[in-house]
């Protein structure tokens, strides 16, 4: 059976007609793609409309014909066929001395032709009669290049090797180990490779955990359709501002990588979310929405002052929505990073801007809202239609038709040990309960499927409320490599210093070590602390000590343009707070003050989400440090991380539980924290004054005990 990779393309009709040939004849085998690849030329791109790869038949490329047109095709086949031998002979696995060991034929496909000249076997045409006899003449001698051949293919971009070549001296250093790392995950994977391909005219979503790919996915996708459709205008958006760099990067490198072109960033922006007047740089989907639909713009002041601090954002966007009487269409497509940082208002705001067929694609991290699904399904997010009926629905999958849902099951960046334990950290599984019968659970999945989802297994018990479960990752889910080069203790690290004053001296030791002995670069070493609000005054005295040891460094955001994480020279080791650092990635992460992640009378899940998030920028070695007894707390849920085998074994809470647990641990405003420490202080007076005789129950009325000993029953 031949599998089918739909991407865009300007030939629907024939494109079709060939995936309805192809799926109606079980007994051919390989892959398909339509619209893939493109191949970058002297003058430009070179789109090839489909091609088939057949383990009995070689490379088989289609020229498709809409019409009834024919004229010149053999001109086009030659040139098609010089254009793809040129492309794989740069590839030396398949070739042998000077000579291309796949054989590559042309067939034009035209479906609506009646009338075909005599048959040419040198330059095939024909139409759905015809197409049998023509395949069936087809041969290829050499098909034990056939793996090969599909691996060239599939690997539609090199872009995750370094960004520079690493000189080694010591084969055993991290250095030399980070580039067996780099070199091992350099191509995408086949579920990446077909999420960057396939096209809907429609809502697409992707989901992944942190480290899947899906930044580069997104990033690849807009390139691909703006070398396929340059006269489209499409907008990438993003929330996290250091990311601009890196999408611009990505975009720009995988351009040139397949068209021979730098893009043209008129029809391609990369443009930040919110946004604000002054254009260029500052400019901003919200601000554009405004600007165009002549409706009140508010800035992130005064969206706080009106909205307070829980989503702003997401209130602005929807008084936006409500305003603008008919939103104008600005895009052919937009494609939105991060959107579990949104609220289904800025989707709906997106999917406004566009015109029809509205191709939005959106991708999210799972588990940045550990507590149930990031975002609600698309049919809650885009509402109905006038009639009741969803706007946006997503369909069953089909053979040869492109995924609207796509899942990417798989973590490139991080090591086993080190997401398991940001897990096991984020829900709080080891975590001592507070009280006796209690449960140590921080927050968890409302939707215990999305577990198999993320690439977690059944190992013991059942994945039900209320039983004994042991989940542990897939080996196709976190590829053994990415553990194998280093011992779990130099993976990872976590260690209580007595005072800030030592835990700060070790890290600048350690850096100077990394860059001196183990052969790291600056830019392969992010220091995080995870409040945002305390990073640049706890920073300062590590920073101090590296400056004295010659060693240059930054506060991402704050000696770097906003939308810069690490230097452009890649220099400098980055220094950054937890919002920052989302988006980004380093081989050697320490994570300082750790301890203020352990405990909170609020916003228990966001601390955790913390430092879940600091784990998970490692793409080799992690350094969890902190001071105190709250870190020997955290080394504390560690500890039982190792004994477990890093393996997660809890008792599943049932939906009583979970819905306990996010109440007790939701995140709060500052209104709100105010009104519960003032409200328990006086509940803590009140208690005093009855146990002293001061005031007595029958003081506070019978209907007042009789619902305040309601509640304190339902609680039990």
């Amino acid at each position: 059976m031949v599998t089918i990779i739909t991407g865009t393309t300007n030939k629907p009709m024939s494109s079709d007609q060939l995936k309805n040939y192809f799926q109606t004849r079980n007994e051919l085998t390989g892959y398909l793609y339509i619209g893939y690849p493109i191949i970058g030329t002297v003058n430009g791109a070179y789109p090839i409309d489909a091609l088939w790869i057949s383990p009995e038949k070689g490379l088989v490329v289609f020229n498709l014909v809409e019409g009834r047109d024919v004229e010149g095709y053999e001109d086009a086949q030659d040139d098609c066929a010089n254009k793809m031998e040129a492309k794989l002979k740069g590839y030396k696995q398949l070739t042998q001395r000077r000579k291309l060991c796949v054989e590559i034929h042309v067939i034009t496909f035209a479906p609506t032709l009646t009338r075909l000249p005599k048959f040419d076997e040198y330059y095939p045409l024909c139409n759905e009669n015809t197409l049998d006899a023509t395949i069936e003449n087809l041969s290829w001698d050499d098909s034990h290049f056939y793996e090969d051949l599909v691996s060239v293919l599939q690997a539609i971009s090199t872009i995750r090797k370094g960004k520079k070549k690493r000189e080694i001296i010591n084969p055993e250093s991290k250095g030399a180990k980070l580039r067996f790392l780099e070199d091992s995950i350099a191509n995408l994977d086949n579920r990446q490779s077909r999420a960057v391909i396939e096209t809907v005219d429609g809502v697409q979503r992707i989901r992944g955990l942190a480290g899947s790919g899906k930044t580069i996915v997104l990033a690849l996708k807009a390139a691909y359709l703006h070398a396929q459709h340059p006269e489209w205008k499409i907008a990438i958006t993003f929330n996290t501002r250091s990311l601009k760099g890196q999408l611009h990067q990505l975009i720009n490198t995988f351009y040139i990588e397949q068209t021979s072109e730098e893009p043209d960033w008129d029809n391609m922006q990369i443009i930040h979310a919110w946004g604000a007047a002054g254009g260029g740089e500052r400019n901003g989907m919200y601000y554009t929405f405004c600007a165009t639909n002549n409706v009140e713009y508010n800035d992130y002041m005064t969206a706080r002052n009106k909205y307070g601090m829980s989503d702003p954002f997401g209130e602005v966007c929807n008084k936006a929505l409500h305003e603008a009487s008919s939103a104008k269409a600005l895009f052919d497509v937009i494609l939105i990073d991060e959107a579990q940082d949104f609220s289904p208002s800025f989707l709906r705001l997106c999917y406004e801007m566009l015109n029809e067929p509205k191709r939005l694609v959106y991708a999210y991290d799972e588990l940045q809202n550990l507590r149930s699904q990031s975002l609600p399904s698309p049919e809650i997010i885009f509402g109905n239609l006038p009639n009741g009926t969803p706007r946006v629905k997503f369909s069953a999958v089909e053979d040869g038709a492109a995924q609207q849902d796509i899942i990417l099951e798989k973590c490139y960046r991080n090591s086993r040990p080190a997401l398991v334990t940001a897990h096991a950290l984020g829900f709080g599984i080891y975590r001592k309960p507070s009280e006796p019968k209690g449960s140590g659970l921080v927050q968890m999945f409302d939707q215990n499927s999305l577990w198999h989802d993320i690439g977690y297994e059944v190992a013991e018990g059942a994945l039900e409320d209320g039983k004994h479960v042991v989940l542990q990752r897939t080996m196709q889910s976190s590829p053994e490599f990415l553990e194998k080069h280093s011992s779990i203790d130099d993976l990872i690290v976590f260690q209580c210093f007595d005072t800030p004053e030592q835990q700060n001296e070790w890290v600048a030791q350690q850096i100077k070590m990394n860059l001196e002995n183990d052969e790291l670069r600056p830019d392969d070493i992010i220091v995080i602390n995870p409040d945002p609000l305390t990073t640049k005054r706890a920073v300062a005295p590590i920073r101090s000590t590296l400056y004295q040891l010659g060693i240059d460094s930054h506060t991402a955001g704050v000696d770097t343009a906003p939308d810069v994480f690490f230097a452009n020279n890649n220099d400098s080791v980055a220094f950054t707070g937890i919002y920052r650092a989302k988006g980004n990635e380093a081989a050697m992460v320490y994570i300082i003050n750790a301890q203020d992640c352990y405990d909170s009378f609020f916003d228990m899940a966001k601390i955790r989400n913390q430092l879940f998030t600091a784990i998970t920028r490692s793409k080799a070695w992690v350094r969890v440090l902190g001071v105190g007894k709250n870190m020997r707390g955290l080394i504390g849920e560690y500890k039982k991380v190792k004994e477990h085998q890093f393996t997660l074994d809890f008792i599943y809470p049932t939906q009583a539980q979970r819905n306990h647990m996010n109440v007790v641990n939701r995140d709060m405003s500052e209104a709100e924290k105010s009104k519960v420490r003032k409200n328990k202080g006086n509940l803590a007076n009140l208690i005093s004054e009855l146990e002293n005789g001061q005031i007595y129950l029958e003081d506070l009325g019978e209907d007042q005990i009789a619902r305040l000993r309601s509640l304190l029953q339902k609680e039990d």
